[in-house]
């Protein structure tokens, strides 16, 4: 029997590292962490750890979770930090 492939996308954060190179989070997969040297290499790793993850999501029975529907953005906000 063929195995069933589905292409899923999900949300990435990707932040500069104060040492260099990029810290990938995947808000929807809690603890789903990676890191590289450059955007690509972050990239390529937090593909290996989605995977990853949800391969070990589908070995133990459980759901993978699907995105909602949301947007991430900036918003100024004037704050008073003192005298």
């Amino acid at each position: 029997m063929a195995t069933k492939k589905r292409v899923m996308d999900f949300t990435v954060v990707f932040e500069k590292d104060n040492s260099g190179g990029y810290i990938v989070s995947i808000p929807i997969l809690p603890g789903c962490m990676t890191q590289g040297e450059t955007f690509e290499e972050a990239e390529a790793m937090a593909k290996d750890a989605i995977k990853g993850y949800c391969e070990s999501l589908i070995k133990h029975g459980e759901p993978i979770p699907e995105e909602r529907e949301e947007f991430v953005g900036k918003i100024s906000v004037p704050i008073s930090v003192g005298k």
